[in-house]
């Protein structure tokens, strides 16, 4: 036996768009939330910018810059420069400054030779820090006065 949609069901299902099911569009939102790596055997000089966060398990020379987004370098990771992010967590080797829009989290272990700048900054027991650290709280814009 042969089935046949009907003429009406065919016009009906050509007009409405196709629609995702909801497990497609969980994974879409997954995908926006997932962090670029950089492999232990892998080495980078010059700047590094981006729109996604980032795990850094090789080298790098030169300045990070994704403001908006987090940086964590893992414990094989050595950066040598700047590093500007949201939160920043460091397992690996720094040398460098740190600039955390949010929070800045050295773990047991790491080794940081610069200055630390952001509201909150976490040390844990182990980490090897030099440098001078600045929690000066970010000043919230000031408000426009409305002509009257």
């Amino acid at each position: 036996m042969i089935w046949k949609k009907s003429e009406a069901e065919e016009t009906h299902s050509q007009s409405q768009p196709p629609t995702l099911p909801a497990s497609s569009m969980r994974g879409q939102a997954q995908a926006s939330k997932e962090r670029a790596l950089i492999g232990a055997a892998i080495e980078i000089k010059g700047n590094l910018a981006g729109g996604e966060d980032l795990v850094v398990e090789g080298r790098i020379e030169g300045k990070i810059e994704l403001r908006q987004h987090s940086i964590t370098v893992g414990r094989s990771g050595c950066v040598k420069g700047d590093m500007y992010g949201l939160v920043i967590v460091i397992m690996g080797e720094i040398d460098g400054n740190l600039y955390g829009e949010e929070q800045i989290i050295l773990r047991q272990a790491c080794t940081v030779r610069g200055n630390l700048s952001a509201p909150r900054v976490t040390l844990e027991d182990g980490a090897h820090f030099k440098g001078s650290i600045d929690m000066t709280p970010p000043t919230p814009a000031e408000p426009v006065p409305m002509p009257a």
